[in-house]
């Protein structure tokens, strides 16, 4: 028996949802690769989430930015968030480290707000990102037990 590839366990994780926050899925997946093109998608199939963390390597602490599909909607997290400049308002959260902001689609990832917080959260890693291999996928962790990934469902 051959072993799954990243991407085809990362289809089957998606394949949990909705049809229509799948698309939100692969959609904001597309555009966070093409936001990171060098680096590590550190996936996690969580009890509560699926997550991707976009990093210079594969540890999870290096990873400045990721977003969480959760059964009705997306949310972009940084992990460092508290330290970025907001002028705007997006950053949600209280805690001493993250914040985050929800998405409404993934066409959220390309406006000029959300891009500049993205680019001050990569700017102390951009020359470890630059050394980094063309982006590669690796799936970190999948829980056995999990939340029913569609709205209404029972887990």
């Amino acid at each position: 028996m051959s072993t799954p590839t990243p991407n085809s366990e990362v289809a089957g994780f998606v394949a949990k949802f909705s049809p229509e926050m799948a698309r939100t899925i692969k959609a904001c997946r597309a555009k966070m690769r093409m936001i990171f093109p060098r680096g590590y998608e550190l996936v996690y199939d969580n009890y509560n989430a699926l997550a991707f963390g976009y990093g210079p390597s594969v540890r999870a602490s290096e990873v400045p930015v990721s977003f969480a599909a959760y059964p009705r909607w997306a949310t972009l997290f940084f992990l460092q968030g508290v330290s970025l400049n907001d002028p705007v308002g997006l950053l949600e959260g209280s805690g001493s480290r993250v914040r985050s902001v929800r998405l409404e689609s993934a066409a959220d990832l390309g406006k000029a707000a959300i891009k500049a917080l993205i680019a001050q959260a990569v700017k102390p890693r951009a020359k470890q990102f630059a050394a980094a291999p063309r982006i590669t996928t690796v799936v970190r962790a999948v829980s056995a037990k999990q939340r029913s990934r569609r709205p209404g469902a029972k887990s």
